[in-house]
C-alpha cells in the first residue's frame, strides 16, 4: 500500500462508517420519538394525576422537559410523537427486548399489526422531517 492507497482506504472506511452511524441515529431517534408518544398515550389513559392536566398536558409536559434540557420536546413535537405512536403502534415489534421492559403496560403478548411497505415509507418521511427540523434549529 502506498500513501495514496492509505488515504483512499481511510476515506472509504470513513464514508461507510459515517453512513452506518447516520442509519443508527435515525433508528434511535425513531424509537425515541415513538417511545415518547407511547408514554404520553399511556399517561392519558392511566396517569394517576392525568385529570389535573387535561388539555394542558402537552404544554405542561413541554415546559417540564425543556427545564430538564431534553431536546425537541416542544408542544408541537410532542403532539407529533403522540400522533406517530398512535399511527404506528406496530413499531413495538421492532424494539429490542431490553427496550420493551422500559415501556410500562406493554405486554409481550399484546398483538399488533405488522408494518407494511407503505408504513415503512411513512416512517422514513417522518424521520426525514425530524432531521430537517433538527438541522434547521
Amino acid at each position: 500500500m502506498d500513501f495514496a492507497g492509505l488515504v483512499t482506504s481511510i476515506q472509504e472506511a470513513d464514508a461507510r462508517l459515517a453512513a452506518q452511524a447516520i442509519r443508527a441515529v435515525n433508528l434511535g431517534l425513531t424509537l425515541r420519538n415513538w417511545a415518547i408518544g407511547f408514554y404520553i398515550a399511556e399517561f392519558e389513559l392511566r396517569g394517576a394525576d392525568r385529570s389535573a392536566y387535561g388539555d394542558r398536558l402537552l404544554t405542561e409536559l413541554s415546559k417540564a422537559l425543556g427545564a430538564r434540557r431534553i431536546s425537541n420536546t416542544g408542544r408541537r413535537q410532542l403532539y407529533q410523537y403522540l400522533s406517530f405512536y398512535r399511527a404506528y403502534p406496530q413499531i413495538v415489534r421492532t424494539l429490542p427486548a431490553q427496550f420493551r421492559r422500559l415501556l410500562p403496560g406493554l405486554s409481550p403478548s399484546r398483538k399488533v399489526r405488522t408494518a407494511s411497505a407503505q408504513c415503512r415509507e411513512q416512517i422514513q418521511q417522518f424521520l426525514d422531517a425530524q432531521i430537517r427540523e433538527v438541522s434547521d434549529a
